[in-house]
């Protein structure tokens, strides 16, 4: 049975910088007619960087939730680029650490109800230190959490950003 729905027409509300909103004419499998909501992204990438039985996380405020986040480093896609050039670029303006090793362990699709978002989860190996150099207007921290403590926030719902979660939950269940 196909149950693709298709596109009529896009409908731009909203192109902004950071993402657009669209309210499209679409038609159902049984080809009655229907409306979606869609925010465009461009996406995103982020890495997790695990050294000496720490966690590399950053801790920074987002407005959208109105409270300080725990999370692995992370940054929006420019346009055409590469999710792994992303990662790398991401995780030593962050954290200024600097890792040629990354590999990709999932693309999640964050909210498929509304978005075509898609943010490439890498993890980043046989890390340099080097300097941090955030973006004109980033603020945030970075630290090394030991993994017993990262377990205990991970229980605890203190971690509560969906990349981190996934990519933390894949690495113990990998290594322990």
């Amino acid at each position: 049975m196909d149950m693709t729905e298709k596109m009529v027409k896009k409908n731009y509300v909203y192109q902004g910088k950071i993402l657009s909103l669209r309210v499209d004419d679409a038609q159902l499998p049984d080809g009655k007619p229907c409306k979606r909501e869609i925010i465009e992204h461009s996406g995103g990438a982020c890495v997790l960087y695990v050294e000496n039985d720490s966690v590399l996380l950053v801790r920074q405020f987002r407005y959208a939730y109105g409270e300080m986040l725990w999370e692995i480093p992370a940054g929006k896609l420019e346009k055409g680029e590469d999710p792994k050039i992303t990662a790398s670029r991401e995780l030593e303006e962050e954290t200024g650490i600097r890792s040629e090793d990354l590999s990709l362990l999932f693309i999640d699709y964050p909210t498929p109800g509304y978005t075509n978002e898609k943010i490439y989860i890498y993890e980043a190996k046989n890390g340099k230190k080097v300097s941090q150099n955030l973006d004109d207007g980033e603020f945030l921290t970075a630290e090394f959490v030991p993994l017993t403590k990262v377990k205990e926030m991970l229980d605890t719902g203190e971690i509560k950003d969906g990349k981190t979660i996934i990519a933390l939950l894949k690495y113990f269940l990998q290594n322990h």
